[in-house]
């Protein structure tokens, strides 16, 4: 998602709004209204999108007139392109024999392993993930499964989503026989290698980065330092460093004797900051795939952040806090305006993050829900030539 931040190119103190008018006639300072000079000066109510309320999120181009800010010119308004922060998943995926190696009942493939590789691999592949980008971990590793090094460099790199890599190298990892699987969950070491990669990650490249665990079962191998409690510390060091985990717990099927093997998980994604664990019931493929997308759904849309850093003004020039009108659009329908509210009490609002010294602009609880929610989303952010908010005190 982008959001496309109009700053005001309102000149030095002989054009402030009232004084030399703000585009032509009655047209406001939409896009492409050309500077005249006579016309009246722009009000809040004016079309700051021009005909045909063109976002025009294509970059740092002109949208108004000369866009000049010398002595007597108009204001005009122009665009700088800003986006919402990116947003990465890194997943690290239980590949281990209690997911259908098929030597207890409830370890059956066709009831765990299959149906929830088959929704692993439509997420990864559907069109509606596009604009995250993802990573993928197996474990336990093939070689020295209780160490973090061994899971710092993912099976498939952080790339743009949609993507058919993730499906390939899910089909490279799967047993052909039920004597291929391995053994083992080192649920602790492989959060520690995935964290040191997001790390390393993100000094590059900034942005959201959360952790996606998807598992059947609890700890097992590596002694005490892989424990629930242990597992426990490493999500909570990754969570003061603003990253967040999640995790997908396959429980056994429901079949005789099938032991309770995900009731601990909750700890791990409280201890993440994302409070319960998504527990996905096997048995029935048709639901299990169901319910796993309905997971990633959730996951998919609480990662989006809902905040947009305000970008540098075009041209040297500033922009006025009180003069800016945010809209969310889906889409091709028609922009739809937010409020401003800094206490966040209205439906449908945005605020600053510091009033005083605004860098970045919030969306509530609510608007942040809707965005969220919206894979087509996108926001317009017009800086415009006179004030149209007030900012408390």
């Amino acid at each position: 998602m982008t959001a496309a931040v109009g700053t005001a190119c309102g000149g030095n103190a002989g054009s402030e709004p009232g004084g030399g008018g703000n585009g032509g006639g009655s047209g406001g300072v939409g896009a492409g209204a050309p500077s005249t000079g006579s016309g009246p000066s722009s009000s809040s109510s004016g079309d700051i999108f021009g005909e045909g309320g063109d976002l025009n999120l294509g970059g740092n181009s002109p949208t108004g007139g000369d866009g000049g800010t010398g002595a007597g010119e108009a204001c005009a308004t122009q665009t700088a392109t800003a986006e919402i922060q990116p947003v990465y998943l890194a997943f690290a995926f239980d590949v281990s024999g209690s997911m259908g190696a098929n030597n207890e009942p409830w370890h059956d493939r066709t009831l765990k392993w299959d149906p929830i590789v088959a929704a692993t691999k439509q997420f990864f592949a559907d069109p509606e993930s596009e604009g995250l980008t993802a990573s993928l971990t197996f474990f336990p590793s093939g070689r020295n499964m209780c160490s973090g090094r061994s899971y710092e460099r993912p099976d498939v790199a952080m790339t743009p989503l949609p993507s058919e890599e993730f499906a390939a190298a899910i089909d490279e990892v799967t047993p052909e026989t039920d004597d291929d699987w391995r053994m083992g969950t080192p649920t602790s070491f492989v959060v520690a290698g995935t964290f040191s990669f997001i790390e390393a990650q993100r000094a590059e490249h900034p942005g959201k980065y959360v952790i996606v665990l998807v598992t059947d079962g609890y700890p097992q191998l590596c002694d005490r330092e892989n424990s629930i409690s242990a597992v426990v510390s490493r999500v909570e060091t990754a969570l003061e460093s603003n990253v967040s985990t999640y995790v997908i717990g396959v429980a056994n099927p429901d079949v005789e004797d099938a032991p309770d093997n995900v009731s601990n998980l909750h700890e791990i994604a409280a201890a993440g900051g994302t409070e319960d664990a998504f527990i996905i019931d096997t048995g029935d493929p048709v639901a299990t795939a169901a319910a796993f997308n309905a997971a990633i759904d959730e996951i998919r849309g609480s990662a989006i952040s809902c905040t947009v850093p305000i970008p540098e003004a075009p041209d040297g020039r500033t922009f006025d806090k009180q003069r800016v009108r945010v809209t969310y659009t889906s889409g091709s329908n028609p922009p739809t305006n937010l409020e401003y509210d800094q206490e966040c009490e209205a439906e449908g609002a945005w605020r600053y993050d510091n009033p005083q010294s605004p860098s970045q602009i919030v969306l509530c609880d609510s608007t942040c829900g809707t965005i969220q929610a919206d894979p087509a989303a996108s926001l317009g952010v017009n800086f415009t030539c006179e004030d149209v908010i007030q900012i408390p005190l």
